[in-house]
């Protein structure tokens, strides 16, 4: 049901964009479609910095309208595999007495806008490339395997809005043949991505108190598996290939 739900919400997300496009003006318009393929990694409570030696594969297909030289709009579908393990680098020595790990995939639903920095489009332009920066909102669900310390071995799943924000670079190969080389990050709402959550506990917070039974202490020593302090975060790194099915213009300002 809830793979049902999100593929439901994957297209009304592809079909509302491109409806909201379609309602501008034609004339003025550059189409484009194309895809991409990368790397994906996380951070969360088993990797608090990106680790090039935990990274996985990712790919996406999506839509682009540009509006004018500036501005597009693009929506797209992205898929990544994504995993974390204690045992590769611990980050303390909870880390190495939690011994968790996670591995799995994720499909995304985004629309993002994007602007350029540079006139790349324009034939009559100096510039055949141009910095950009995009920003947009999407939903992940995200179903795999793994260890959440005191949870036994097993496959779970879960699912939240991204917020995705990147920059890159664009390069006009031909009059219709783009490539890009891109990096994003996506916030996601949940701390769950993989499988640790920070009210899962490793020592109790709380203790019978000695002086007064029936009672309960702090206990200084006690601990959580995760950390309450942020939400978990994954990376896109890489190259897509994009064809426009119109004339390149020169748009007006």
């Amino acid at each position: 049901m809830k793979k049902a739900r999100f593929l439901n919400l994957c297209f009304g997300i592809l079909f509302g964009s491109l409806l909201l496009l379609s309602m501008t003006d034609a004339s003025a318009q550059q189409y484009e479609v194309g895809l991409g393929l990368g790397g994906a990694t996380y951070t969360g409570d088993i990797i608090r910095h990106v680790d090039p030696t935990q990274i996985g594969i990712q790919g996406t297909l999506f839509g682009r309208r540009n509006f004018d030289n500036v501005w597009s709009v693009r929506g797209g579908l992205a898929f990544a595999r994504l995993n974390g393990a204690d045992e590769k680098r611990p980050i303390d020595a909870m880390a190495i007495q939690r011994d968790a790990y996670f591995q799995g995939s994720a499909l995304e639903a985004h629309i993002l806008a994007e602007y350029h920095f540079l006139d790349y489009l324009s034939p009559q332009s100096a510039f055949r490339f141009s910095p950009f920066a995009m920003f947009g909102l999407g939903y992940t669900f995200f179903s795999g395997r793994g260890n959440g310390g005191p949870e036994p071995d097993g496959r779970y799943s879960v699912g939240t809005p991204v917020i995705p924000i990147g920059a890159g670079v664009k390069y006009k190969l031909r009059d219709r043949l783009f490539m890009t080389v891109e990096a994003g990050i996506r916030a996601t709402f949940t701390d769950y991505l993989d499988k640790i959550e920070h009210n899962t506990v490793y020592l109790e917070r709380f203790i019978p108190d000695p002086d007064n039974p029936g009672m309960n202490m702090v206990n200084p020593a006690g601990l959580n598996y995760g950390s309450r302090d942020d939400k978990d975060w994954y990376y896109f790194l890489g190259v897509t290939l994009s064809y426009s099915f119109h004339q390149v213009k020169c748009f007006s300002y």
